[in-house]
Formats: C-alpha cells, structure tokens, sequence
C-alpha cells in the first residue's frame, strides 16, 4: 500500500506527535508500505507564534497536491490542524480524493491558554477541519466521546506504542540520581505552559522533582523552582534510564490525549501519577498508578505501586498493533481518482 501522510508537525520538533508519526512510518515500511510524508520542512515556512519551534508552511494548495498525487497514493492521511494540511484538504476536497485525519491533542484547550480565548471557538474550527474526513483517528476511548459531544463523527480508534527494546526495568539510570534525595519524582516532555509544569513543580510532596525535555517555559521554571533539576533534553536508552531511576513519574498535563511518555516510564517499571483527565484516565489503572485532583495525593499514591506489575502493563503497549489500527482507520482511494487530479 502507498500512503501518504501530510504533517504540521515533524522533525526537528520534538514532541509526541512527531515521535508517534515517525514510529508509525518506521513500522509501515517494516510492513512492507511505501510511505510519503509531506512535512514543512519542504516549504518555505515561518515560526509559529508563541511557539517558534513549529514552522508553519506557506504553500498553496496546488502545490500540495501535486506533491501527494505525484506519489500516487492509495490513502492519504492529514496528521495535524496546520496550514499545510489545511492546503491538502483544500485540494482533496476540490479532487474528490477522500482523507482520513488525526486528533492528537486537545487543540481548542491548548489554543484557548495561549490566546486567552474561549476554547468553544476553537472547537467550531475542529468541526470544520476534521467534518469532511472520512474517518478521525484519535488514541482512546474518552477522547472519541469528547469529540462526538463536540459534533466530530466517525472517529476511529488509534493507540500507541512503546519501543520496547529500548524501555526496560534494566535501563541504567542517570550516575546524578544517586546523590539525589528520594523519591525522585520526573516529569518528561515539552517544557511549556500547555504541559501545566507549575502544576508539578509546585506540588506538595517531598523528594527531589526533576524535569527531563526542553521548551519556551523553562529558563522561567529555572528560576521560579530552584530546588528542581533541569536535565534538558533526553532520548533512548538515555531517557529510558531516566524513567528507570525515577520513583514516580509525575504527568501533570491537562491538554494531552494520550500522554507517550506515561507508557514508555510504565514500560520502565515506574508508577504514574496524573490528574484524573482524558489520557491518564484512559492509561493509568489501580495498579499503575494513582489519579487525583491534588498532584501530591496522587504521587503518595503512586509512590505505593508494585513496579513489577507496571512494567507488566507498559510492555502490552505495541507500536505493530498501532500501525495496524492506523491502517484499518484508512480509506482506499480508487486509482483513476488520483489519475484525474494527477
């Protein structure tokens, strides 16, 4: 099968998005797929505001498509809510090609703490990108719900998975958390207001919290949270060590749909505590985990929780069966539709 996918969102960002896509093109190929990503980095592009880190792509819709039918696709899947996928729905709508879209994060919320803007007004923008797909892959059951209630229909089901040859109980941990005090309570992901760090950092409990990711909030958290560790940026067996040595991760985000790294610091035996919202709410069991209104309560909890049985539960998580589900969510273009819009 000939897949194209098209992307806001890819690399050299770092974020759950890029990482998910990635893996899914990597597990895709292994399948035997072609895979064609168009991402912005093919564009010309400017930094998002408030959010440089992201290109946005300027380009007509023209443009797009003949990247995508150039490649004669048999599905084409629109990732993100971006301007590039908006030009690619601009012209597969205009070609009669038929899409499938992606929700991967609580855009309306997240849009609606940056601009201080009522998050309904987002959410008719939601309606009208995603309305017209054929189906809208989202991660877990709640957030399905949470987007029929908002009028998005024939939503699909689309997990995640975890690399797991990377992210062990065995993976070694940071030579600094020996000298640390305990617990050591961590946090990994973007370093942002969106993540709700202050949430973490401000909790109640002690130990030491530390932060691994990087991001526009963090010389700020720096300064506001001293006794906190900023480690930066971590990733493979680096980061799975991180996870390994911690006592809790802490998953203090309200906006995400899944969370990756809960899976991946399961996977590595630590408990997980979080906020009682979509995501955590969908990963974290009585087992795994604890969820509170009150952070500190919920690492108390968390801090209780047999590693054993968390590694147990982090490893059923397979990047294979996400691809799978990803290509069941396709729909199958007919070949004389791409040749028409060619």
């Amino acid at each position: 099968m000939r897949i194209a996918i098209v992307t806001d969102a890819w690399a050299p960002q770092v974020n759950g998005v890029v990482r998910t896509l990635q893996t899914i093109q990597t597990e895709l190929e292994r399948m035997g797929h072609a895979v064609k990503v168009v991402s912005p980095d093919l564009y010309g592009s400017i930094p998002c505001p408030t959010y440089p880190e992201i290109r946005l792509a300027l380009v007509r819709s023209s443009v797009v498509g003949h990247e995508i039918a150039a490649f004669r696709p048999d599905a084409v899947h629109l990732a993100t809510e971006g301007p590039l996928c908006v030009a690619a729905r601009r012209w597969c709508l205009r070609s009669g090609v038929p899409f499938t879209t992606a929700y991967h994060t609580h855009f309306p919320d997240y849009v609606a703490q940056r601009t201080g803007l009522p998050a309904s007004w987002f959410w008719r923008y939601i309606r009208w990108f995603h309305g017209p797909a054929q189906a809208v892959l989202v991660s877990t059951r709640s957030v399905r719900e949470q987007l029929r209630v908002h009028g998005v229909a024939n939503v699909r089901p689309w997990g995640r998975g975890v690399d797991l040859a990377a992210f062990t109980p065995d993976a070694q941990p940071p030579a600094l958390f020996a000298d640390l005090p305990r617990p050591i309570m961590l946090y990994v992901g973007r370093v942002a207001v969106e993540k709700n760090l202050e949430a973490f950092l401000a909790a109640d409990h002690p130990g030491t919290k530390v932060v691994v990711g990087d991001g526009p909030a963090r010389a700020a958290l720096e300064r506001a949270y001293p006794q906190a560790r900023f480690l930066g940026s971590m990733f493979g067996t680096e980061l799975a060590g991180a996870y390994a040595g911690a006592d809790v991760f802490v998953f203090p985000s309200r906006t995400d749909t899944f969370g990756l790294v809960m899976i991946e610091a399961l996977a590595c035996g630590t408990p997980v505590a979080a906020f009682p919202v979509t995501g955590p709410v969908d990963i974290v069991t009585p087992e795994t985990g604890a969820l509170s209104e009150d952070l500190g309560q919920a690492i108390a909890g968390a801090l209780g929780r047999d590693r054993a049985a968390c590694a147990t539960y982090g490893r059923s998580f397979s990047w294979e069966r996400s691809a799978n589900e990803f290509l069941s969510g396709l729909h199958a273009i007919d070949p004389e539709v791409i040749e028409s819009a060619a």
